[in-house]
């Protein structure tokens, strides 16, 4: 067995965590689990207690969260490339965290049909505002031709920021704005998200 273990499914934010193994290019096995008693087993429950995925376990060691993945394997296999340099480092926790904290929070309260009170308070208590400011600050991050979160080069914020956007598009869950297509194309095109993509795709369950 690999000292890597993916725990996933291919209908989960396990696809992020999928595209992060393949640019980091490191051997790793893959446990695929089902919804239901299989990811609330105690087994499973003993490696992440909310019983969801993705998961990874890596020399005895467990990291949970699709952002925290993203950023634990940038810098457990450096040769990668993937880790920001001292001077993209603020970039790169800044528009991770972002996109990790007010981005998920205001997409999934959206998509459950929650609204805030349209109110300068009920906006300045919640951490995302609102999902329209969210939207506004993703594409104020890329405006002025910016390639990637950190500036110039693709990092691993590229892969949890870059997926949320592309989720965000393909299922209408995210306010479109100038750039966001761009950006999301571009990141779809590398080789490991494309390797990503078909193998969870081959992984989803067979229709009829």
């Amino acid at each position: 067995m690999s000292e890597l273990v993916f725990h996933t499914n291919p209908m989960s934010r396990g696809r992020i965590a999928r595209w992060m193994l393949e640019e980091v290019g490191a051997p790793y096995d893959t446990k695929v689990l089902q919804y239901g008693p299989e990811m609330k087993s105690p087994e499973y429950l003993a490696i992440n207690p909310m019983g969801k995925v993705p998961a990874i376990v890596h020399k005895g060691r467990v990291v949970t969260e699709a952002a925290a993945i993203c950023a634990y394997l940038a810098f457990a296999f450096p040769d990668a490339g993937l880790a920001p340099e001292p001077d993209e480092q603020a970039d790169f926790f800044r528009w991770m965290f972002f996109a990790a904290g007010p981005g998920e929070a205001a997409i999934t309260n959206h998509a459950f049909g929650f609204q805030l009170p349209d109110t300068p308070e009920a906006r300045g208590r919640a951490g995302y505002g609102s999902l329209d400011m969210v939207a506004d600050a993703l594409a104020a991050m890329l405006a002025d031709g910016r390639a990637h979160v950190t500036g110039t080069r693709f990092t691993a914020a590229d892969v949890y920021v870059g997926a949320q956007i592309q989720f965000g598009l393909q299922f209408g869950t995210l306010p479109e704005r100038p750039g966001f297509a761009d950006y999301a194309q571009r990141l779809a095109s590398r080789p490991a998200a494309l390797r990503a993509r078909e193998i969870d795709d081959a992984l989803m369950p067979k229709q009829g």
